[in-house]
């Protein structure tokens, strides 16, 4: 299965969005109200992205530095190394790349500009989605379907 079909089956389009201005503390209300796991930072209302911040980059920071750290910018804290991937990667190649490098969530860009985000969650159910389709057709190949 390839990212763009992932993309297709997701309930939301799109990607929320932070601007590297943004302290920590709105970030985090994003990710709460929306209960999603990272944000997406990008200073041009979504066409690139310059970084992602995480629940995970949050609570590391509280954990050494304190809770100072809320009202701080999210540019301080944000992965800005991104890895990313295009439409046409397939769901094989992501697990990879995620499990390698250790991240869960992975932006799409196309043609230089951010299409999606995609989460290793996307990217299990349409494995496991692949995986009981082609159960199926080999089952009826057996029985004679």
């Amino acid at each position: 299965m390839l990212v763009h079909q992932i993309l297709k089956s997701k309930a939301k389009a799109g990607v929320l969005t932070v601007t590297s201005g943004a302290t920590v503390a709105e970030a985090a209300k994003v990710l709460a109200d929306n209960k999603i796991g990272s944000v997406v930072v990008s200073d041009d209302n979504g066409k690139t992205a310059s970084g992602i911040l995480s629940e995970r980059d949050i609570v590391r920071e509280i954990s050494a530095s304190g809770s100072g750290c809320l009202t701080r910018q999210v540019s301080a804290y944000m992965t800005s190394k991104l890895v990313t991937c295009t439409s046409q990667n397939s769901a094989q190649e992501l697990l990879t790349m995620m499990t390698e490098g250790r991240f869960r969530h992975m932006p799409v860009v196309e043609n230089g500009e951010m299409v999606g985000l995609v989460t290793l969650g996307d990217v299990v159910k349409a494995q496991l989605s692949e995986l009981a389709m082609e159960k199926e057709a080999l089952q009826g190949m057996i029985m004679g379907h």
